[in-house]
C-alpha cells in the first residue's frame, strides 16, 4: 500500500495582480467549491450535496473517467481550512494562511491512499509525479476561479 503525502502553496495575490482578493472572498470561494466542485476542478464533472450538518457537508463528486462517484465528508474550519475526507481514508486540505509579510497564501495538502500500489514501484513513482503536477494546477486553478467569480460579482 502507498500513501502519497504532498502539498503545494501559491500566493493568492502575487505582485502585479490587479484584482486583490480578500480573506473573506477566498473563504467564500472555498465554501462554494464544496458545493460546486466542477467550477474549480476540471476533472470533476458533477457534485451533489448529500447532507449538511453545521460545518460538515457530505457530497458525492463524479470524476471524469471514474464510474462511481466519490463520497467526501467536507469539514469547514472557518476562515482558514476545509478538509475533504474520502471513505478510503484519503484526505485533502484546502488551507488559507498568511506569509511573513501578511500576504494571503493557499495550500492544498494531500494524503492519498492507494492500497493497490506497491511502494517504490514504477506505478508509485508515476502517481507521485502526476499528483505533484495536479496539485500545482489545483491550487492555481482555484485561485483563478475565485478571482473570476469575484470579477463576475458571484462572490
Amino acid at each position: 500500500m502507498v500513501v502519497i503525502n504532498l502539498a503545494y502553496t501559491a500566493p493568492i495575490n502575487p505582485a502585479g495582480e490587479p484584482i486583490v482578493l480578500t480573506e473573506d472572498q477566498v473563504w467564500a470561494g472555498l465554501k462554494r467549491k464544496v458545493r460546486r466542485a466542477y467550477e474549480f476542478v476540471p476533472v470533476i464533472t458533477d457534485c451533489k450535496v448529500i447532507s449538511e450538518d453545521g460545518d460538515i457537508t457530505v457530497r458525492e463528486a463524479t470524476f471524469q473517467g471514474v464510474e462511481k462517484p466519490v463520497r467526501e465528508t467536507c469539514m469547514h474550519m472557518a476562515p482558514s481550512r476545509i478538509d475533504f475526507r474520502q471513505e478510503d481514508g484519503s484526505n485533502v486540505s484546502n488551507i488559507v494562511s498568511k506569509n511573513a509579510e501578511g500576504g494571503l497564501m493557499m495550500t492544498y495538502a494531500f494524503e492519498l491512499r492507494h492500497p493497490q500500489i506497491e511502494a517504490g514501484s514504477e506505478e508509485d513513482i508515476k502517481k507521485r509525479e502526476h499528483y505533484n503536477k495536479m496539485s500545482k494546477m489545483a491550487v492555481e486553478g482555484s485561485i483563478t476561479t475565485i478571482r473570476r467569480l469575484v470579477q463576475e460579482g458571484q462572490l
